[in-house]
């Protein structure tokens, strides 16, 4: 579904990604590891049309999208759940949802609003509710049905976890699982190493703007020089 090679992407000529290589497969989780400073971010930007690369190809859907814009990449369906929610505060919960089918998935909007509420049913409870003054956890929730409203074909969550209370991160990891079981493909881009693990059929390791390992992410996960060297674990 997703197929990046040879990618490369900096700023002001200070290169971050350097000669990156991932795929995502349909109907997998990925998880993309690594500590702070060690690409992913950038790796996001690039994905979705934010920021151009200076080398390398990345086909969706066996289109080639390395020069298409963010709102053309949104229409092919990719679409990402950004790091700190970046939901919009003074807009009730139902808007920031009914926003998240700007560019694609109008015509389902009022089945789609369901499917969410489904999923995250307490939501249903805050519908009329500013989205800023949700908790932290709730939030995240309606960053994610917010990206859900678009009918991704692949769901790109940036840290999903951060700032969210240990049992808020369980609860998060389940709901992941359940987005997956549905079909959806998903690249999970975290800080939270053993529970991204755990979901996850595949898991490469960021280092330096490159993959430094990759593979199941069960022999990840069982591997003690990985931990060690790479996890801090």
């Amino acid at each position: 579904m997703l197929d990046v090679s040879g990618l490369r992407a900096g700023y002001g000529g200070v290169e971050v990604l350097r000669g990156l290589d991932l795929s995502v497969a349909e109907g997998e989780i990925l998880a993309v590891l690594g500590a702070n400073g060690v690409g992913k971010t950038t790796l996001n930007k690039v994905l979705s049309g934010v920021l151009p690369p200076s080398a390398g190809e990345i086909r969706f859907c066996g289109e080639r999208i390395e020069r298409a814009s963010a709102a053309r990449i949104v229409e092919a369906g990719l679409i990402q759940v950004p790091e700190g929610r970046k939901i919009f505060p003074d807009l009730s919960v139902q808007e920031n949802l009914i926003l998240g089918s700007y560019r694609r998935g109008k015509p389902n909007r009022a089945r789609n609003v369901e499917h969410v509420l489904d999923i995250f049913p307490r939501l249903r409870e805050r519908l009329g509710q500013m989205g800023g003054t949700l908790s932290g956890g709730e939030q995240q929730m309606l960053a994610i049905g917010r990206g859900m409203m678009a009918e991704p074909k692949l769901l790109i969550l940036d840290e999903p976890s951060l700032g969210l209370s240990p049992l808020l991160v369980e609860e998060m990891f389940t709901l992941i699982r359940r987005l997956n079981a549905e079909g959806l493909a998903i690249m999970l881009v975290e800080q939270n190493v053993v529970q991204s693990l755990e979901i996850a059929a595949r898991a490469i390791i960021l280092e330096n703007g490159a993959c430094a390992l990759s593979g199941p992410a069960a022999d990840l996960a069982a591997n003690p020089e990985l931990k060690r060297a790479y996890l801090g674990m």
